[in-house]
């Protein structure tokens, strides 16, 4: 991760920032499907993209979608190129230190390893992770000799060209990728890491975590939220 801190003048000009526009941003990856990616039109889709756009209703905001890196996601929203963060990012204590979260949106998903072959050594391999992500660290603590990639498409080609042994991300992104390649397969045991996703705010805006988070709520309260999961994210784990 780049340096994930500003100066105590700059959070102090930052402070209330959000509230006071006219406009929210709201930070995506663009390019983690179901979650988020950037369809035909060339607009952000996906489970978060339906579902960011009723959470900004709900708390009576206007929104705007914008689209970054996921290795300088954090680092952006802290240094205020927008506003909150929905690009299936899961709650984790080390990210908690540096940015605030709203309520869960999901609960923990599943990940999942993605390989050639069914008998690949996923203890001492060579396993290929998104940098940046729960399942790197994972990787980097279970002793597997880990290569690590800026976007979860170059991990998934490692697979392919024999770079790596096999790939772990969430399981909702690689399952699909598995069914429409014969090439390719889920091995081993799912993993359940984190504490669910949720939309990453900076630490001076309260109000704006706040509003979310009774927006996210209301949708657990409806159901509206567990539909959406279904729609977007099959076999997920509901509210």
């Amino acid at each position: 991760m780049r340096k994930l801190i500003l100066s105590a003048a700059a959070l102090a000009v930052s402070a209330g920032m959000t509230m006071a526009q006219d406009v929210v941003r709201l930070g995506t990856e663009g390019a983690y499907p179901p979650y988020n990616f950037i369809n035909d039109a060339g607009q952000v889709d996906g489970f978060e993209r339906e579902l960011g756009d009723e959470l900004c209703k709900r708390a009576e905001l206007k929104c705007q979608w914008v689209t970054n890196d996921w290795d300088s996601i954090i680092p952006n929203l802290v240094s205020g190129n927008y506003d909150a963060i929905i690009a299936g990012m899961s709650i984790t204590s080390e990210r908690d230190e540096v940015i605030d979260f709203t309520s869960p949106y999901t609960q923990p998903d599943p990940s999942a390893y993605l390989a050639a072959s069914p008998d690949v050594d996923l203890e001492n391999g060579v396993i290929a992770a998104q940098a940046g992500t729960l399942q790197a660290a994972h990787v980097a603590e279970s002793g597997a000799t880990m290569l690590e990639f800026a976007t979860p498409e170059e991990a998934v080609a490692a697979v392919r060209n024999g770079e790596a042994d096999a790939m772990f991300l969430d399981k909702s992104y690689v399952l699909p990728i598995a069914e429409e390649d014969e090439g390719l397969m889920l091995v081993g045991e799912d993993v359940l890491l984190g504490d669910g996703m949720g939309m990453g705010i900076r630490e001076s805006d309260n109000e704006l975590r706040d509003k979310f988070s009774a927006a996210i709520d209301s949708m657990k309260a409806d159901g509206s939220l567990n539909a959406l999961i279904e729609k977007w994210l099959p076999g997920a784990a509901t509210f």
